[in-house]
């Protein structure tokens, strides 16, 4: 059994140094109540609704050696904690949606997002990294970022590649996600952890409801629609490991994939 949680907060557009802080807050938030692996939302470190590419540009960071990278590695480091976090990541003159994996040994990995929602086609370069899934010995950790959750492939690829939980930064505007989790939970038999955002940016606003789903569509814990907050739930590992649903299905092994995609 180990604890895992959620972060949800309200980033505000292109105050780099005040979401930091705020985000410290909360981590350190969720580490007292013992988890062990926290989820921070999508973009927690620039805001969200930006105006222009060139905006985006200004605040995105490097990764790993960016502002937002090296205060998550220092504050894992701190608490002991993994912690996964989206993040605008510049790379040469590409800019991606990512998000980044550090633990107390540092930084652990990256993914971009390969599903853009909406105005992002006009910020960001579409995910070249594919999906992976990061061990980190007591877990293993897949992660995608917000819209990707509305292509079923996404989550099924990373139970596929072995992930016990998948963590899914997220800024939300839609209202199914916080309905649909518990079956992609369900039909992947894995966790899923989605950390939204909260609060109104330039016009747009966020439905927070972040939450942790189990294997059997369970919502362990949820935030509310307005509030910065922390979600823990504690999750049984050997749960996910076993794919078995009765004595003679199997949700891996009963897939017939040369019928697919016809």
């Amino acid at each position: 059994m180990v604890k895992v949680a959620y972060v949800q907060m309200e980033p505000k557009i292109l105050e780099l140094d005040k979401n930091l802080s705020k985000a410290e807050k909360l981590v350190k938030e969720a580490a007292k109540r013992e988890a062990k692996l926290i989820v921070l939302p999508e973009l927690f470190d620039t805001g969200y609704n930006f105006e222009s590419r060139d905006e985006v540009f200004e605040i995105a960071q490097r990764i790993p050696e960016g502002e937002t990278t090296t205060f998550l590695m220092d504050l894992a480091g701190d608490l002991e904690v993994y912690i996964v976090a989206g993040t605008a990541e510049k790379y040469n003159d590409r800019l991606y949606n990512s998000a980044v994996l550090v633990g107390p040994t540092g930084y652990l990995g990256k993914y971009r997002k390969i599903h853009l929602f909406y105005r992002e086609k006009v910020f960001f370069d579409p995910g070249d990294l594919g999906f992976n899934v990061f061990d980190l010995g007591f877990i293993r950790v897949g992660i995608m970022i917000c819209f990707d959750w509305f292509f079923p492939e996404s989550a099924r690829t990373l139970a596929l590649k072995g992930a016990d939980i998948i963590a899914h930064p997220a800024n939300l505007v839609m209202p199914y996600a916080p309905r649909a989790m518990p079956i992609r939970a369900l039909e992947n038999r894995v966790y899923i952890i989605t950390a939204d955002r909260v609060g109104e940016e330039r016009g747009l606003r966020f439905i927070g409801k972040s939450l942790i789903a189990s294997p059997k569509a369970e919502v362990l814990a949820m935030g509310s629609e307005t509030e910065e907050e922390v979600g823990v739930a504690e999750v049984d590992i050997s749960l996910v490991r076993n794919k078995r649903i009765n004595d003679l299905n199997d949700i891996f092994k009963d897939r017939r994939p040369e019928y697919y995609f016809r």
